[in-house]
């Protein structure tokens, strides 16, 4: 008997979703990597990739059952044990700046995506115990200027988690995970040429610290595994404690 493992991967080619597949590969499971028009790099570990618009899969019935049709065949046989939500997108703006379709963009990929893959995989996770990890953020609980559709698509996210955890009861466990600044190269992008400012970010962690990728693909790893059995519609802080801090000067 076969007792290959497929992991599921979404927005795999990014900072978190690299070090999602590397430890999830490094687990033993076979890896399902996904991510929007970009050619994975030598950094990116899994087994087969391909190319999706998660919006397209919120939009077109037919796409998104082609591209869950192509992931079952490319799998070994009743093999998906864990879908990992990690794609998003993040649209800046407020009240002034913010449009109705960045509203749908943001809503399509961060909330309902994530909705369809489960749906869409729900048969194969079942079959299996299965678990299903969405990747939150701080920004579910406390945000900023400017983040208005990205904080609530991960409000919602949180919500979503809880709610299917009851909806689906014992056939699928359900968890989300938080995190508040995590060291990859895009947060380190957005603070080029602000060393100050980024040693700041760090400080104000109560840990003294920014958060590694592989502290988030580790706790993902656990929560899909038969130890995290009585977890279930848990959304898990990996925030150094930032979130327990009063006011965020940054």
């Amino acid at each position: 008997m076969d007792n290959t493992k497929t992991a599921v991967i979404t927005g795999a080619c990014g900072g978190i979703g690299k070090a999602l597949a590397a430890c999830f590969k490094g687990a033993g499971y076979f890896v399902v990597a996904t991510d929007k028009n970009i050619k994975p790099d030598s950094g990116t570990k899994f087994d087969f990739y391909i190319t999706v618009d998660l919006e397209k899969t919120v939009r077109d019935e037919k796409y998104a059952e082609d591209v869950f049709t192509t992931i079952k065949k490319e799998c070994p046989k009743d093999s998906i044990h864990v879908l990992v939500n990690n794609a998003a997108v993040q649209i800046l703006g407020g009240l002034d700046e913010l449009s109705v379709n960045d509203w749908h963009s943001t809503m399509d990929v961060n909330l309902i995506a994530p909705f369809v893959w489960i749906k869409g995989l729900a048969s194969e996770l079942e079959k299996n115990q299965g678990a299903v990890i969405n990747i939150g953020s701080i920004h579910a609980r406390l945000t900023k200027k400017g983040f208005v559709a990205y904080a609530t698509s991960k409000a919602a996210i949180a919500g979503m988690t809880r709610a299917l955890a009851v909806d689906v009861g014992h056939r699928i466990r359900i968890n989300a995970i938080e995190p508040a600044a995590i060291e990859t190269q895009m947060l380190k992008a957005g603070f080029e040429g602000n060393e100050k400012g980024y040693e700041d970010l760090a400080d104000f962690h109560p840990i003294g610290r920014i958060g590694k990728v592989e502290e988030v693909a580790g706790l993902a790893l656990f929560l899909a595994g038969k130890d995290a059995g009585f977890t279930h519609g848990a959304t898990i802080a990996v925030d150094g404690a930032i979130g327990s801090r009063l006011f965020d000067p940054v």
